[in-house]
């Protein structure tokens, strides 16, 4: 994977706050509404059972890969010269939140093709408007607030064999590729982020921030001293999300049926701005690579950045980590999240 970093990025404007209203069901994992802070009793049980976890099934490639294939289908010579690459070229895995070829959408492709990346994109999210406005900032896209500056890349030749449909922005890296790879989910490493304050409700992911904080209120004072690292961070970028790691923190196994439940919730709002396609894919890893028991949950109270944590923000970064499976939220000064979900080490 490669091991590239982000620059600072500026600040951007904050939007208001849509309570999100979905879950994970059971078998297979999907993605429905309820409510975010309530659980039905089927899974309830299921958190506490660890049954959060699909069976395995094949994976057939969806609205997203499809329209990847029309605008291939579609494009020029030279166009494919600008963002094309082979399969195998290392960039299809990079997590960098910039331009994998430092070629922008609006600079390669043409107005009616730029609509069909923007659907691609939505094919990729859960596709509802609280998951759109999450994915795009709030319609931001980047501090341009221009969908033209962000990047669309493709990976090997879809008429031909495996490919990956590589989009990128200031706060994102997204991958469509039709699950080419059992053992990985989402194609690959990807980052998400939004710029105000994460412990503000301006904060399109705020309420991911907000379960996080339920969980840790919800510890024992054992619980906590496990938890919780003082000295030292994750960091950021591939570094930060290289697999196998070395996760710290309280573990699954060693919660009780009500603290299970909390992280199961939190679980699922990190799942739940993203197609049932991925979300399928990054519980059948984390099951092959131990199931939930392995999972492990830190809070850093190191500051990162210069941005003080305190008792109203108490974190700098938390994340949640097991054998195939890493979820790195920066919290402060604003939200930079990687996730890296694979049964292979890249």
């Amino acid at each position: 994977m490669s091991d590239i970093r982000e620059t600072n990025c500026p600040e951007c404007n904050g939007v208001d706050r849509r309570e999100l209203l979905r879950y994970i069901s059971i078998t297979p994992v999907a993605i429905a509404a309820a409510s975010a802070v309530g659980m039905t009793t089927g899974s309830a049980r299921a958190a506490e059972s660890n049954e959060l976890l699909p069976m395995p099934r094949e994976f057939k490639a969806g609205p997203a890969e499809d329209l990847a294939k029309e605008l291939y289908a579609g494009m020029s010579e030279t166009q494919r010269k600008a963002v094309c690459l082979p399969f195998e070229d290392a960039r299809r895995l990079s997590v960098n939140p910039n331009h994998a070829l430092n070629k922008t959408v609006g600079s390669v492709f043409d107005a009616k093709q730029s609509e069909l990346i923007e659907r691609i994109v939505k094919a990729m999210s859960l596709g509802d408007d609280v998951s759109w406005k999450q994915i795009t900032r709030g319609g931001t896209w980047d501090a341009s607030k221009t969908f033209g500056n962000t990047g669309a890349n493709f990976f090997g030749d879809p008429s031909k064999g495996p490919f990956a449909f590589l989009f990128t922005g200031h706060h994102l890296t997204l991958r469509c590729d039709g699950n080419f790879k059992d053992s990985v989910a989402f194609g690959g490493p990807i980052y998400y982020g939004h710029t105000p304050n994460p412990y503000s409700d301006k904060n399109v992911f705020y309420y991911q921030t907000q379960q996080a904080m339920k969980f840790f209120d919800a510890l024992d004072k054992d619980q906590r001293e496990t938890a919780v690292v003082n000295k030292g961070n994750p960091g950021e970028g591939a570094p930060s999300v290289k697999l196998p790691g070395k996760p710290r923190g309280v573990t699954y196994a060693a919660l009780s049926s009500d603290q299970k439940e909390l992280m199961g919730k939190v679980m699922r709002s990190l799942l739940s701005p993203f197609r049932k396609e991925d979300a399928d894919e990054a519980m059948a890893v984390i099951k092959a690579t131990g199931g939930m028991d392995k999972l492990q949950f830190a809070f850093f109270s190191e500051e990162y950045e210069g941005a003080k944590t305190d008792e109203k923000q108490p974190w700098s970064f938390w994340r949640i980590e097991g054998p195939g499976f890493v979820w790195n939220f920066r919290v402060l000064p604003h939200v930079h999240t990687y996730v890296n979900i694979s049964g292979k080490a890249v």
